[in-house]
Parts: C-alpha cells; structure tokens; sequence
C-alpha cells in the first residue's frame, strides 16, 4: 500500500492515499466494451466468520463519505475511535453492474473502455499506457450475503490471474463491500476515514515520494481497507478503522496469515502488506513485492 495522498471522494482519498484507495460512489457505468475472454465457475459455501461485535446504530443509518475528517500535520485525517457501527462492518453493496443473474461466478477482460477510462485516474503522464491495462468485471459476494458484479482496472499482463484468485475468492464467499475504478477527484478528497473500497489500478506516486506505487502500474490491490487497514506507528488508514487493529477479533472481511485469500494471491506469486513489521499494509496485495 503505498501511498501519496490520503482522502476520501466518499472515503476512498484516504485509502487512496494510504494504499490502494477507495472511491466515492459513482453512477452505473456505462456498459463496458465486448469482453475479451469469460470464465465462470460455480459458488461453493464456506462457513462465514461468526461476528464478534454487534451494533447498536442501525446500518441504514451510515453514510460512507459524509462526514470529513480534520487533517493533521502529515496531511492524514485525525484518528477518531471507530463509530458503533462500524465496528463489525457489514454495509450492504450499491449495485453499478448488475449482478450475476444465476449466482455462479461470472469474469470478463477487456481492453478498457474509454468511457471508464475518462473516468478513473489514469493521464498521459501515468507510467503505464492505457494499452496496456485490462478492464476487468467480476463477481463477488457482499456483506449482504448476496452476489454482485464489480469493475477494476489491473495491468493486462495479470488479467488472467487476478480473476482466478477472485474466483477462489468468490468460492470461499469471501464479503467485498464494493469494487469499482477510482476517480482522479478521489485523490485530493477531504479524508472521511471510512471508506472500504477494493482497487487496482490509480496512478499516483508512493506517499512521500517521487517514485511510482505499484498501483499505478496496475499491479497491486487492496481488499477490504476498513476491514484491513494499513498501520504505521499511531497513523491508522482508514483513520476510523481502529476496531480493526484487533486481528484476533476475527469478522468477515478480514485477512489473516495464511488464510484462503493470502494462499490465492500467494499462488499467483504476489506479496502481502499484511505479513510487512512496518509498514503493515493488511489490505495490500502486490505483483512487485511493494
């Protein structure tokens, strides 16, 4: 997860900041470009994650992006104690593709569409050509327990294997709140500290440098940020996230050492933030080991 910027269009400038970002929420977007390749596969139940934290404020009652946060010195928004509910997340999915109609497992790769394109973070002084990224559709399961279909761009060089690992995910009905592309204007949002977004690509450096993050090239993402959050010394990303620094407090959504989702993206030869000392970025899975 490394990041230049921390803030939240509807939460997602912070993430985006931290890691990989997660956008506020956009309209239905338009229908994407005839997909190159499908694959599908049939969903096989898991037994879910027993929560651990019930809340007293209904779930209705929340709304991602609302609420800013005041920045601090080092640009992050302030670290706030995580709200009741949102200590054992579970947000229902706002449909922007619709869902998978027999509830298997769909994926489609295409060139991406220049109508999303306009729409995400990539320019002409991005590291990598919009040639060479893929517009990827896939299926998950939500926190809702229902199927939906979700949008990301990653480099075309690992199209392939990123919908093999969403599809063992999708197997072991691992919950994605959403997944869709981030927009440019995310990137200098006021921070909200509670977006959950699950990103590829966005072009932008690593925080604090000159150099480019891995996602940037579309080689990185990050799963779940709420659930997850990136941890350095007292900086929490999301900064509402704090509930989540209890990994031994286990609820859906979260990655842990060795689980289904590390042994996925570890299959496939990519490096988990989560098993860093320090920087520990637990949302964070990257092709480059950064």
């Amino acid at each position: 997860m490394r990041w230049l910027k921390l803030g939240a269009a509807t939460a997602a400038a912070l993430v985006l900041a931290a890691c990989g970002g997660d956008p506020a929420p956009v309209t239905a977007p338009p229908s994407p470009s005839a997909p190159l390749t499908t694959a599908s596969s049939p969903p096989a139940s898991t037994s879910s994650r027993p929560p651990t934290t019930s809340s007293a404020v209904p779930v209705a009652a929340w709304v991602v992006g609302a609420h800013p946060l005041p920045r601090r010195s080092d640009g992050y928004g302030e670290i706030q104690p995580t709200p009741a509910v949102l200590v054992n997340r579970k947000l229902p999915t706002k449909d922007i593709l619709p869902p998978p109609a027999d509830g298997k497992y769909a994926a489609t790769t295409s060139a991406v569409p220049a109508s999303v394109l306009a729409r995400s973070t990539w320019q002409s002084a991005c590291p990598v050509a919009a040639a060479d990224l893929a517009y990827l559709t896939m299926s998950f399961w939500g926190f809702d327990g229902k199927p939906h279909t979700g949008e990301m761009i990653v480099n075309a060089s690992v199209a392939d294997s990123v919908t093999k690992v969403f599809g063992q995910l999708y197997a072991h009905k691992f919950p994605f709140e959403e997944m869709r592309v981030t927009s440019a204007a995310e990137l200098d949002a006021a921070p909200t500290g509670d977006g959950n977004n699950t990103s590829a690509f966005v072009c932008r450096p690593t925080r604090g440098q000159k150099n480019w993050s891995a996602h940037a090239y579309g080689l990185a993402i990050d799963l779940d940020p709420f659930c997850n959050p990136y941890l350095k010394g007292d900086i929490v990303v999301p900064e509402l996230a704090s509930a989540y620094k209890d990994r031994t407090a286990v609820r859906p959504g979260m990655i842990l050492p060795g689980d289904a989702t590390v042994r996925a993206f570890t299959a496939i030869g990519w490096t988990w933030g989560g098993s860093w000392t320090s920087p520990k970025d637990i949302m964070h899975f990257s092709a480059t080991g950064g």
